[in-house]
């Protein structure tokens, strides 16, 4: 017998981390790279940014995720998975469309690295001027 499980799915980013969401009807339990979320994410800030969306829409205990992250830093990677479980709860409910879009979490965050420019040290700080 096969066990097929019916899952919502959506792709979060943020920086260069990339996050990818299955939503499954379940009690809570988000796992993220195959280890529960507090073990990946251990300070409450990453945790709590990845949770509101759920809370938000008051859907903490109805699905649970799992979560495939890479690159990036721990920031990055906790927004993206915020990204993405966002996403994938408009796909589960599209009725929460409007709590999430309020809540500004499913606008992709475009800041990134600025790159670094010719002749300068980073991307614009310069070498220090000396007159003398």
């Amino acid at each position: 017998m096969v066990n097929v499980q019916r899952y919502h799915y959506a792709t979060g980013r943020r920086k260069t981390a990339v996050a990818r969401v299955r939503l499954f009807d379940g009690n809570g339990e988000i796992v993220v790279n195959d280890k529960p979320l507090g073990e990946y994410f251990p300070t409450a800030i990453h945790q709590r940014d990845v949770l509101t969306p759920l809370r938000l829409t008051s859907t903490e205990k109805q699905y649970s995720a799992t979560v495939k992250v890479r690159g990036g830093g721990v920031s990055g990677q906790a927004g993206a998975v915020r990204h993405g479980l966002a996403r994938a709860l408009i796909v589960a409910d599209p009725s929460s469309r409007s709590v999430l879009k309020k809540a500004g979490l499913l606008t992709r965050d475009p800041r990134v690295k600025e790159r670094k420019k010719p002749g300068l040290r980073r991307a614009r700080r310069a070498k220090q001027y000396t007159k003398r």
